[in-house]
C-alpha cells in the first residue's frame, strides 16, 4: 500500500522539459487558462482587423473577380442590378 501511495505522489514539475503538452495544460490554473484565452482572442481579433483593412483596399478587384462568371453570361450592354437596399453595400 505504501508503494502505491509513493508512486502516485511522484509528480513532475510542469515546467520540466520532459513534460507532455496535455499534462502541462492540466497543470495550469483557471486564471492561466483565461489569460491564454484572452491573448488568443486579442491576436485573432487583430488578425481579422488587419485582414479586413488589407482586403478593403482591393475591394473593387475582388468584386470583379467574384462577379466575373455572372458578367460573362450577361447579354452585351447589360449590368448587374441590386434588388434590395443592403446588396449595394457588399461591393462598393
Amino acid at each position: 500500500m505504501t508503494e502505491q501511495k509513493n508512486s502516485s505522489e511522484q509528480v513532475q514539475d510542469p515546467e520540466s522539459p520532459g513534460e507532455g503538452e496535455s499534462e502541462q495544460f492540466n497543470a495550469q490554473s483557471l486564471t492561466d487558462h483565461l489569460r491564454d484565452l484572452r491573448s488568443c482572442l486579442i491576436v485573432s481579433l487583430a488578425a481579422i482587423i488587419v485582414g479586413f483593412a488589407g482586403s478593403y483596399g482591393f475591394i473593387e478587384s475582388i468584386g470583379v473577380w467574384f462577379f466575373k462568371p455572372l458578367t460573362d453570361v450577361l447579354p452585351e450592354g447589360s449590368s448587374l442590378i441590386f434588388t434590395s437596399y443592403q446588396e449595394g453595400f457588399f461591393f462598393i
